[in-house]
């Protein structure tokens, strides 16, 4: 399969997310890693009318290389980068149901969703909510970075999702299926949903290398 160069793979990722009502307007924002170089969304874009030529282009320490400002939420993607040499692609959304659960005390202090899918198992993993910051506030880049338990996904508090992936392809995945388990936990509303079993999560994480912990 050719390989699909970073630009033109973070325009497609931008088009569907704002195709699927996953970023409206100007929020959200998308960057990609290859090697020493980080390629990402400019500030104040609309996803779905990304131009594979008219990106931000850092290094891994956030230099500004070339192109336009990047994002001012790069130091959330940095703290993912470095957490994890593996990740190639991360996806930060404001998408509403995921929105919803941020403003939600945390299922757990590592996921604020607990196992209610066997696919937010497969496909997202623990997330843990991150205290709230201002949106650009490099705190929470710190704590990201701070937490010493795997995970791929995390919800910021009171602003939105934020998910990683060694693949665009597996972090806009991810982006979704946090939705889709958002949304489905947000319509159980005060009832007490009947949950994975914890063998059943460590057979999936076993089985698709998902991030969960005890």
């Amino acid at each position: 399969m050719a390989h699909t160069p970073a630009p033109e793979a973070i325009a497609t990722a931008g088009r569907q997310l704002a195709e699927l009502g996953l970023s409206r307007g100007s929020a959200g924002n998308i960057s990609v890693r290859e090697g020493e170089t980080i390629y990402m969304s400019p500030t104040g874009a609309v996803l779905g009318d990304l131009d594979p030529g008219d990106l931000a282009v850092l290094d891994v320490d956030g230099a500004h290389r070339a192109g336009p400002r990047p994002s001012k939420e790069y130091p959330l993607h940095r703290a993912l980068y470095r957490r994890d040499p593996e990740i190639r692609a991360v996806v930060h959304l404001h998408s509403r149901d995921a929105a919803a659960v941020s403003c939600l005390p945390p299922w757990s202090p590592r996921s604020a969703i607990p196992p209610i899918t066997p696919y937010f198992v497969m496909r997202v993993g623990q997330t843990p909510l991150i205290p709230y910051a201002p949106p650009g506030d490099a705190r929470q880049a710190d704590d990201i970075e701070a937490l010493d338990f795997p995970f791929r996904a995390v919800l910021l508090q009171n602003h939105g999702p934020v998910t990683a992936g060694t693949t665009m392809a597996g972090a806009v995945d991810a982006a979704i299926e946090l939705e889709e388990a958002s949304a489905i936990l947000l319509s159980i509303g005060d009832r007490r949903p009947v949950l994975l079993p914890a063998e059943a999560v460590d057979e999936l994480t076993r089985a698709y290398g998902s991030p969960w912990s005890r």
